[in-house]
């Protein structure tokens, strides 16, 4: 079969954020936009001779189009063979399963993740290495300078391979097998959580609602929670895959999952609520009358994590990236294990994983994990949540109130300000960073300021170190704010404000977040200027 080498030249812009590149579909659509980027990859990243490549996405407008020509590109470059999801579909931690349990030399995960799909919204194409995780800021920043030179890509002259059947079919001298996406994640699952005590918990009563967004984690939840784990069916709402997921915004919050929000807060409500995001990556976790927050949840997870098989062992370490709150250090601190604060980005926990020295990660932005993949996995968390409810015998709110009453509670939420001129959220991060040795010692209303930095990280695995990772401001007394801007959105930038109070055991315990956190919103506007540099009185999502 014929190779042909396409004449390019670079495109400006072609840098991966925190997740990737990502960009509105009408770029990627551009001629030669796309296989340049994977061209760069396939030019800088390791992979010994007879490799493996994985592909797969979750499922939006356009992963189609890409994946064929992905794999036309694959042949070109050598590739021995390539394993993609039926339909293209592949979750990003079971991407990462694939990865891992074939030993594939990387894989090609195409998703824009939360963010919402269509012909007129967004994309992204992202690589992960050999231990299943997202590239390290080496290799990106490696594929970067090639997109910057780019000149060519090779690609052999096929027509499109059957996406739908599964099976194997020679393409230029690479064999692309298209794979179940679901049984391989699922049976992982089935090892690492006690099926048959949340069967028994599901047979007496324990009811459940996952909203699954019209996004990729639709199929898995139907094989786990309804075939496997016999809850009833309609328990998966939203459940197929759409390109445009419905015309909805697959982020798991409270805002764009409102409809599964109204079922947990309704008098009727199940027992326990759950959603994941467009890539299924991310959680969002509600018992009845009960919503639990990212950061709280890592933390109660990490508390009860030996009540399932997979971890009956203990845990090494928790991880948490510095916005997330810190709720699970306290937990760490009582079962005498280590902590890590690392910088945002799931990547970050990947040497952490692999050096033994953390079980379970987390991230304030719904991303739960453990060292079973590289990546966050929403299912991964709903199904350690249900296991820990069904050998308890206990409600969420029953167990969010004991571990409160046992740690303490940091009262926590994430203002974001999105859509801002880049240049304006500049100018605020620029300003704020300016007089940050300054800070120490003023008062904003009635909260001192201890000590404000710009957060840098040194990786205790390999010595590298990570710096600008968002500006810290703590107060006296344990509260602190935090700014970041954020690297996961297609246009403009999105300006991300992190405010914590800790209360301890015997604090309050059940106040209105909002109602707790009312001086740090005060005071975060006074510290950096928000309403004069955006014109914004308000964010756009509260989380």
């Amino acid at each position: 079969m014929t190779i042909t080498t396409h004449q390019t030249t670079p495109y400006a812009g072609q840098k991966p954020g925190t997740s990737g590149l990502r960009k509105k579909v009408r770029v990627f659509q551009q001629a030669n936009y796309a296989e340049n980027f994977i061209q760069a990859v396939f030019d800088v990243v390791e992979r010994p001779a007879g490799s493996t490549l994985v592909i797969g996405g979750d499922g939006r407008y356009h992963n189609r189009t890409v994946i064929q020509q992905a794999i036309r590109m694959a042949a070109a470059n050598g590739y021995a063979q390539v394993l993609v999801g039926q339909g293209g579909i592949l979750s990003t931690p079971a991407a990462s399963n694939v990865i891992r349990q074939y030993k594939a030399s990387g894989g090609l995960i195409l998703s824009a993740s939360h963010n919402p799909g269509g012909p007129d919204e967004d994309f992204g194409i992202k690589y992960n290495i050999a231990n299943g995780g997202p590239a390290p800021e080496g290799v990106t920043e490696a594929i970067y300078a090639r997109t910057q030179t780019i000149d060519r890509w090779h690609a052999v002259d096929t027509a499109d391979i059957d996406l739908d059947s599964c099976g194997s079919v020679d393409v230029g001298g690479c064999q692309v097998s298209v794979i179940d996406p679901v049984a391989d994640y699922a049976d992982l699952m089935e090892k690492l959580f006690d099926f048959a005590a949340i069967r028994a918990a599901a047979s007496d009563g324990l009811t459940m609602a996952f909203d699954a967004m019209h996004a990729v984690t639709g199929p898995y939840a139907v094989e786990i929670l309804e075939k496997r784990l016999g809850f009833g069916a309609g328990t998966v709402r939203n459940g197929v895959p759409l390109e445009d997921f419905g015309g909805h915004h697959p982020d798991p919050n409270l805002v764009h999952a409102k409809a599964l929000f109204d079922t947990m807060f309704a008098p009727d409500a199940p027992d326990f609520g759950a959603a994941s995001d467009g890539d299924g990556d991310r959680n969002l976790i509600i018992g009845k009358g009960r919503f639990i927050t990212p950061s709280d949840s890592l933390a109660m997870l990490a508390a009860n994590a030996h009540l399932a098989p997979g971890y009956a062992r203990g845990l090494a370490g928790i991880a948490r990236s510095m916005p997330t709150s810190a709720a699970a250090d306290r937990v760490a601190e009582a079962l005498g294990i280590p902590a890590f604060e690392t910088p945002t980005g799931w990547k970050f926990f990947g040497n952490l994983l692999d050096a033994g020295k953390a079980t379970i990660c987390g991230e304030e932005s719904a991303g739960t994990g453990s060292d079973h993949v590289r990546e966050k996995d929403g299912l991964w968390a709903v199904l350690l949540w249900l296991n820990i409810l069904a050998v308890r015998k206990i409600s969420v709110d029953e167990l969010a109130r004991e571990h409160w009453a046992k740690y303490g509670r940091n009262y926590y939420a994430r203002h974001d300000y999105e859509g801002l001129p880049t240049e304006q959220a500049d100018a605020l991060i620029a300003a704020l960073k300016a007089k940050l040795d300054s800070l120490p010692g003023q008062s904003f209303g009635a909260l001192t300021v201890a000590t404000a930095d710009s957060f840098s990280y040194l990786d205790p695995v390999d010595g590298s170190t990570s710096a600008n990772q968002g500006l810290r401001v703590l107060f006296e007394g344990g509260s602190r704010i935090v700014f970041r801007l954020s690297g996961t959105g297609t246009e403009g930038a999105t300006l991300r404000v992190y405010l914590e109070r800790y209360e301890p055991a015997d604090g309050y315990l059940d106040r209105e977040t909002g109602d707790m956190l009312a001086d740090l919103i005060a005071a975060a506007d006074a510290v950096a200027g928000i309403v004069a540099h955006t014109g914004r009185t308000a964010p756009d999502v509260i989380t």
